[in-house]
């Protein structure tokens, strides 16, 4: 006979973003609570899960319950995220998750959402950020809300290496070249009507400025979408499983040991909305 389930308790851990999501692993396994964790998922950008001693199996199970998995993600719904190239051979890509992103602007339909549970953490650093990037726009000034209402942003894989390698060598800088490149909104206007800025380290140019101009208005917004109180900084423990809606928030994880042994096992929801 499983665990017999208990109401959800939802405790915000900032006022714009970041709840913590207590239960039990029945409930969350049973997906009765799905749609409730995807409305405050929406509404708050982060949620996470602690103490629960969730296996892989599990965590894909759970996933399941709330979208649809990207299925050429790992084995069996795993994706494994560690600096330890014997452990993940794409480990020097992963340096750009340090910087400020959201995953899949180069996508038609970006991600919906993330799961990540902590294997294995490294002695200091490797918190990971999150900002909540609804909130931001929605506070802007209304001058500069009319102001970048139409402008567009060319999105590139080549620009987010430059965060990794500032002084890449030619064959590196043609080989990045080869990827495609996007142009997204530079405000997301969401089917529920919500709007979201798209900035990030993939955010290459805006389309129709000069470059100073543009260079400059991108750190600007950026800057102002991860002031403190639109940031939540998670502080891991051993089994947390964590959440983030990758359609209204930019995350970065913060600096640590490449030996320091750091594993993450991600499963990642494919996203439902396009982004034109």
């Amino acid at each position: 006979m499983g665990t017999r389930s208990r109401p959800l308790e939802i405790v915000d851990r900032t006022p714009a973003i970041g709840s913590e999501i207590r239960t039990d692993l029945e409930t969350l396994l049973s997906g009765r609570e799905a749609e409730t964790i995807r409305a405050t998922l929406e509404r708050r950008g982060v949620v996470f899960f602690r103490g629960l001693d969730i296996s892989d199996e599990q965590q894909v199970a759970i996933a399941n319950t709330l979208g649809s998995i990207v299925q050429n993600e790992g084995e069996g719904g795993i994706y494994k995220i560690s600096l330890d190239t014997t452990v993940n051979q794409r480990a020097e890509y992963l340096k750009g998750s340090m910087f400020w992103h959201f995953d899949g602007s180069l996508q038609p339909y970006p991600n919906l959402a993330t799961l990540l549970r902590a294997m294995k953490l490294s002695d200091s650093g490797g918190q990971t950020e999150f900002c909540n990037t609804y909130a931001a726009y929605e506070d802007l000034p209304d001058a500069d809300k009319e102001a970048i209402a139409e402008l567009r942003v060319v999105h590139s894989a080549e620009r987010s290496q430059y965060y990794v390698r500032p002084e890449m060598s030619y064959d590196e800088i043609t080989f990045w070249q080869k990827s495609p490149t996007k142009s997204c909104p530079m405000v997301w206007t969401h089917q529920s009507g919500r709007k979201s800025l798209l900035l990030g380290a993939t955010a290459d140019y805006v389309i129709g400025l000069p470059v100073e101009e543009s260079r400059a208005l991108l750190a600007r917004l950026r800057d102002w979408a991860t002031q403190p109180h639109y940031v939540y900084r998670h502080e891991w423990q051993p089994g947390d499983l964590l959440i983030w809606d990758n359609t209204g928030t930019m995350h970065r994880a913060l600096p640590y040991a490449a030996d320091s042994g750091r594993l993450m096992h991600r499963t990642v929801l494919a996203g439902e909305e396009p982004l034109n």
